[in-house]
């Protein structure tokens, strides 16, 4: 009998990179877990190795390609939006390949190393001021409006396609068809819950839907920074925190609705910070803030009400998108 080859069951090259915009590992964080003295298991969906280290790539390819089915976007047309950094890159990844320019409009208190990114990818890049008295790094809501007013002018000035990651559908459908069925299918169908921190309330809304459409008893909660939750009900006292990508204090969230919520959990931008470099340290996932708010909340699940169960978590972007940050101090 020949000897099996390690190239044997090697997939045929990629036809392009959006190719590669799925299909994520599952991991178990055991080491966190037996670490911080919780009984259960975490498992991690490590989106931050996707092509542009982090999950917006899912919902950039997503909404381009919707709008294109569609005739929403036009060959030639310019793509515009606004972003954290993560959508952005996603977006500068799949307009590069298709062909669309790209104008990408973040505030300045979004870290540098997001802006490089995307102009090396061939996104032009609008960065708006904060508001008076904002903080570098933290960016609030009213910030993200300035963003906002930004790019519905450049889309008006340019005659171009806002590929509105808050509105357009093709966001949370690309975790209902991606990355809710591939936890479900990775972990066996061995999950009891799901956490995931808000920005837009696609991967939130696409997972959910799709993980309560193969078993209504899996329990989705939403997790906002302390301080920052209104979606819970909560006062907002801290609009300015350090999770990047989210927790903009947004009431009404158009993909929440008829979504359910299961529970609300809040995590403080200094826990995030801790979990985040223990997920580091610990297991060797390189993540950033936003993935240390949701491992958090399910250490928060273990230790209460759902002792022993599995939770789900997306590690949503990567650590190198905050070298330049407190994060790594």
């Amino acid at each position: 009998m020949m000897p099996h080859r390690a190239d044997d069951n090697m997939q045929q090259p990629l036809a392009s990179v959006l190719d590669a915009m799925q299909q994520t590992p599952l991991v178990r964080l055991d080491r966190l877990t037996r670490a911080y003295g919780v009984s259960g298991t975490i498992l991690a969906k490590l989106d931050y190795l996707l092509p542009g280290f982090s999950k917006k790539d899912r919902a950039a390819k997503g909404v381009i390609e919707a709008a294109e089915a569609t005739g929403q976007l036009a060959p030639g047309q310019t793509v515009v939006e606004l972003t954290s950094g993560n959508m952005g890159t996603g977006l500068a990844i799949v307009c590069a390949v298709k062909g669309y320019k790209f104008v990408a409009v973040m505030s300045q208190g979004n870290s540098p190393e997001r802006a490089r990114m995307m102009r090396a990818l061939g996104a032009e890049v609008v960065l708006v001021a904060q508001c008076a008295g904002a903080v570098t790094g933290q960016v609030s809501g009213a910030d993200l409006a300035r963003v906002e007013d930004a790019a519905q002018q450049i889309t008006a000035e340019r005659g171009a396609f806002r590929a509105d990651q808050f509105n357009l559908e093709g966001n949370w459908q690309a975790h209902f068809n991606g990355t809710g069925p591939e936890i479900y299918l990775q972990s066996g169908g061995q999950v009891h819950g799901f956490v995931d921190f808000i920005g837009s309330g696609g991967t939130y809304t696409g997972v959910t839907r799709a993980l309560k459409q193969r078993d209504p008893d899996i329990r989705c909660f939403v997790v906002e920074p302390s301080g920052a939750a209104p979606l819970a009900g909560q006062p907002v006292t801290q609009p300015a925190h350090p999770i990047q990508g989210g927790g903009y204090s947004i009431e009404d969230l158009s993909f929440l609705i008829d979504t359910p919520v299961d529970g609300y959990i809040q995590v403080s931008g200094q826990t995030a910070r801790q979990v985040t470099r223990d997920l580091a340290n610990k297991e060797g996932i390189f993540g950033g803030f936003s993935g240390g708010a949701n491992v958090a909340a399910a250490l928060q699940l273990l230790r209460n009400d759902m002792s022993g169960k599995t939770i789900a978590a997306v590690i949503c972007d990567s650590g190198l998108k905050y070298l330049s940050t407190d994060l790594w101090d």
